[in-house]
């Protein structure tokens, strides 16, 4: 799936099933639906959901919580806008 596809995929009702449960987690947070996206990220217990466990703290506010997770995916805590975030992790994910 390219970048255009996810980005076109977040007008369905539900995601594209070939996703992994980090993408699915991105794809939930496309959509607005945070409760869904992390019950997606913590589905995934290795580094790509970790990665976007770290992200969605971080979309909520919490820094200490995210903090944890960007360690646990062995990634530096981001300082970038949210929005910016989520394309680079999307656009990692999807190679």
């Amino acid at each position: 799936m390219t970048l255009d596809e996810f980005r076109q995929s977040l007008t369905a009702a539900e995601p594209s099933g070939g996703l992994t449960h980090a993408l699915t987690g991105l794809w939930w947070d496309g959509k607005g639906d945070w409760k869904r996206a992390h019950e997606s990220a913590q589905k995934d217990e290795g580094t790509e959901g970790s990665w976007v466990h770290a992200y969605l703290h971080r979309t909520e506010g919490d820094r200490d919580n995210a903090a944890y997770w960007y360690s646990r995916a062995g990634k530096p805590v981001c300082r970038e806008a949210l929005d910016a975030e989520w394309l680079s992790i999307v656009q990692e994910l999807l190679r």
